[in-house]
């Protein structure tokens, strides 16, 4: 026997097993087992089919009637009933979401006919309004605004009185405060369209808010005295406006407005006072989420009241052996959320947190896990309920992705072993790291799942925003959020200037942070909104990968990633506002603007949509138009020949509309009046922007291809020319 032979003799196997070929019958049993593993978490996916279901009424082209909410009520329930009598797992599965879905459709239809209300019809012009103050809102682009509770409008009757009004003053005007009456004159017009077709309708917004009107304050306000009081719900929610509205004053006066705006906006949810450039830092740096009281808010000031309540009762060991000190924190944490969501003002980002929170402390009542995703369903299921246009909101779109996100990352974060006993200095370095590190991934999963929203409903990218945002979370946590709530507290007693000074510190260093952050290289970046079927996608796939259990969740990364990765579609040659008093012509990868100054925010909105970038200087529009006061025309060699006149009733100089009509292809006139004889291939007026709001035109062969924002919106009540039969 030879040495080689002995060593194969003796050597014992290999304990490698050997690797096996693909199999489809092995990987189908791979497939099987990771669905048997989602057992416990089925049940995950009956919000997303309620969204689902509330995201298809949304989306139809045209209003169902009446009677087709009470018609799928009872199909909801057959399906509900039908799986009590169900064998089959997957078949029960199948009929509860699908009940969801009805469900969801339903819930959205029978919102929609419940918050019904007169609207403002087009070309009201000015009238005379007497009306109670129900709040002070956030500013627009023109002034502060009033939220308003008519009792009266010159012209309207009674029925044709929209509930609420939303009037715009001159920053030089007085602010009434909420509770007064007063008398004003103002030009009232329906909520407005989209700002670009396709964008944010914020006509729908202002539907569920029960705004029938907007307007512009012509003459400043004056009090009056009201022949009647109002209803006790309107003089409730009026008396805690005021309160606020005290609160908000009082924070001014303390700390200024360079510190109060923010210190206001986060207290009471009053913006009224914040600083156009903190808060355009804010926006650059990734920082803006922090004006709008929401899940941020929500969490720090029932964790704080939490942790301080569980603090004292453990403090005082005779009340620590009679009652469940965790509980008696979750009851006095509840109560802290319920106040705070009544002194902002209750808006929907602070009622969306209110209810996750009330949810969790709910949870800990009933002895059950706080943080979970099964309670994260929970919460999101009772916001559709009670709003199903919810859905329709980037803000509820982003919380929730975000925070389920969140939830799915504490399901696979490592548990570190604790030792027995260690130094204190190794405990602290031990310490520091694990919050960096946690840190650091909270923030990085938070913008992967807001992203996508922040991409297709803002078009920005905070290329520092993961940094600035780790910068200010312990200035947040520790100082700002605490010293406002105290500060809110005690205010009432007269002690609270020191908390609101220690707040105003916070608010002084996340200023700095947020224009160091906005004020460095590449500070924003610009990217285009993708195809309307690619956020759905993005956020099924973003579902996917934090409700699923098991190695086969990553295959929703592709999917929730679509977002970056869909073709965009082309950009549009000239854009024109909804009343034709703006416009935009697209120059390379910029936006040239013919009225800087007039509809900047619907400019710059459709120039980011589309993935410009807006110059708003009058030296970069005069080097291919020439304008007067009234009118622009294409200068020779320019690419888009748009000649523009924003005239309504003033008439042009003499000549200037034959040259307007000489000179270019495309006629855009504000007013009426079509000339009897124009060059220019294609004019348009006021009765074709009062019929399709905004537009952008496209450049098609030798001649346009236009796309109006009211055919995208389709006829629904809370768009123009709505006919319920």
């Amino acid at each position: 026997m030879t040495g080689g032979e002995g060593l194969e003799a003796t050597a014992a196997p290999l304990s490698t097993r050997p690797f096996a070929r693909p199999s489809l019958r092995r990987s189908g049993g791979w497939i099987a087992d990771q669905v048997d593993a989602q057992s416990d978490r089925w049940t995950l996916w009956t919000p997303v089919a309620l969204g689902c279901g509330c995201a298809l009424y949304f989306a139809l082209p045209g209003e169902p009637l009446p009677w087709v909410a009470w018609v799928l009520l009872p199909l909801v329930a057959l399906l509900l009933g039908v799986t009590r009598i169900s064998r089959g797992r997957v078949t029960t599965l199948i009929l509860v979401l699908t009940a969801c879905a009805v469900g969801g459709f339903t819930l959205a239809k029978l919102r929609t006919e419940a918050v019904r209300g007169p609207v403002a019809q087009q070309g009201l012009g000015p009238r005379w309004v007497e009306a109670w103050v129900v709040d002070v809102v956030s500013p627009g682009e023109s002034g502060p605004r009033l939220l308003l509770a008519p009792m009266r409008a010159e012209g309207l009757a009674p029925a044709a009185t929209p509930i609420r009004m939303r009037v715009t003053l001159r920053p030089d005007m007085a602010l009434p405060k909420p509770g007064e009456a007063v008398r004003l004159l103002a030009i009232l017009n329906p909520p407005p369209p989209p700002a670009a077709p396709g964008s944010y309708d914020f006509a729908r917004d202002a539907w569920f808010e029960s705004v029938g009107a907007v307007g512009l304050v012509l003459r400043e306000p004056r009090s009056i005295d009201a022949a009647a009081q109002p209803p006790w719900r309107l003089r409730l929610a009026m008396s805690v406006n005021a309160t606020r509205w005290a609160l908000t004053e009082r924070i001014i006066r303390t700390l200024g407005v360079e510190q109060g705006g923010l210190a206001a906006a986060m207290t009471t949810g009053h913006e009224a006072f914040i600083p156009p450039e903190q808060l355009e830092n804010l926006r650059a740096s990734g920082l803006a989420h922090i004006v709008s009281i929401s899940g941020l808010h929500m969490a720090i000031v029932g964790g704080f009241t939490f942790g301080a309540v569980r603090l004292l009762v453990a403090a005082w060991p005779w009340l620590a052996l009679r009652v469940s000190g965790k509980k008696v924190s979750a009851i006095v944490g509840l109560l802290a959320v319920g106040g705070y969501l009544v002194l902002s003002g209750a808006p929907p980002p602070a009622e969306r947190a209110a209810i996750t929170a009330a949810v969790a402390f709910a949870a800990i009542l009933a002895d059950r896990q706080a943080i979970s995703l099964h309670a994260l369903a929970l919460a999101a299921m009772g916001v559709m309920i009670a709003h199903p246009e919810a859905v329709t909101e980037p803000g509820f779109q982003m919380s929730f992705a975000a925070t389920a996100a969140l939830v799915a990352l504490v399901e696979i974060w490592p548990r570190a072993v604790r030792e027995i006993q260690a130094p204190f200095a190794i405990r602290a370095i031990q310490a520091a790291v694990t919050w960096t590190l946690v840190s650091l991934a909270i923030s990085f999963v938070a913008g992967l799942a807001t992203g996508p929203f922040a991409i297709q409903h803002f078009n920005r990218v905070s290329t520092w925003g993961l940094f600035a945002n780790l910068a200010v979370a312990p200035i947040s946590t520790f100082l700002m959020m605490p010293g406002l709530a105290l500060g809110a507290a005690l205010t009432p007693i007269g002690l609270g200037q020191a908390p609101l000074e220690v707040a105003g510190l916070a608010i002084e260093l996340m200023n700095r942070i947020a224009a160091v952050a906005a004020g460095a290289p590449m500070a924003q970046l610009v990217v285009a909104s993708a195809p309307n079927w690619a956020l759905p996608a993005s956020f099924i796939g973003l579902l996917f990968v934090c409700l699923w259990r098991g190695p086969l969740r990553w295959a929703g990364v592709p999917v929730a990633l679509v977002i970056l990765w869909a073709p965009r579609p082309a950009a549009p040659d000239i854009w024109i506002a909804a009343d034709g008093a703006a416009y935009a012509v697209r120059d390379g990868k910029t936006a040239i603007l013919l009225r800087p100054d007039v509809k900047l925010f619907g400019a710059e909105l459709w120039a980011r949509r589309r993935g410009l970038e807006p110059l708003i200087s009058e030296a970069a529009r005069d080097r291919i138009f020439i304008c007067d006061a009234w009118s622009c025309l294409p200068a020779p060699g320019a690419r888009v020949r748009l000649a523009s006149a924003w005239n309504l009733r003033r008439p042009l100089k003499p000549g200037r509309l034959l040259s307007l009509c000489a000179n270019a292809e495309i006629v855009a006139l504000r007013n009426d009046v079509r000339p009897a004889t124009c060059a220019a291939p294609l004019v348009l007026t006021g009765k074709d922007f009062a019929r399709g709001g905004s537009v952008e035109l496209y450049r098609k062969g030798a001649g346009w291809r236009l796309m109006w924002a009211q055919d995208l919106r389709g006829r629904r009540p809370w768009t123009w020319g709505y006919d319920p039969r």
